[in-house]
């Protein structure tokens, strides 16, 4: 996969991460991680990138920073600067229906939900400016 076609963070862990730019951005990193044991993340309300931990079997914290990034590059982050929720689930569980628009995925199973706070998304975002 050439990442150079999607965003990437390095968590304190030293873990990559991908996040997707667009709707076609994000169809193509989770059509490539689709089937695959990777932890993926996204916003319950649409408008976010794509998140995908490189690194399989990740732990709770490496999700946790995954989520926090993924929650301050979202529309919902963006207009309502509160809490932000997501789901967390593997590429395993995606699958793309036949008509279903760009950026769109179906979640066969039911998801994870983590809560973001935004005190986390306001720390991340303040230590990403000072770098």
């Amino acid at each position: 996969m050439d990442i150079k076609k999607f965003r990437n963070f390095t968590l304190s862990s030293g873990a990559e991460i991908f996040l997707g730019k667009n709707a076609d951005n994000n169809d193509k990193l989770v059509s490539y991680f689709k089937g695959k044991p990777n932890v993926i993340i996204h916003t319950i309300a649409p408008g976010s990138p794509f998140c995908v931990i490189e690194k399989l079997n990740p732990n709770r914290e490496e999700i946790k920073e995954a989520s926090i990034i993924c929650a301050s590059k979202s529309q919902n982050w963006r207009d309502h600067h509160s809490n932000v929720d997501l789901h967390v689930f593997t590429g395993k569980d995606v699958k793309k229906t036949l008509f279903a628009k760009k950026g769109t995925w179906k979640v066969k199973k039911k998801a994870e939900i983590v809560q973001i706070k935004k005190e986390d998304i306001l720390k991340f975002e303040s230590k990403t400016k000072k770098k």
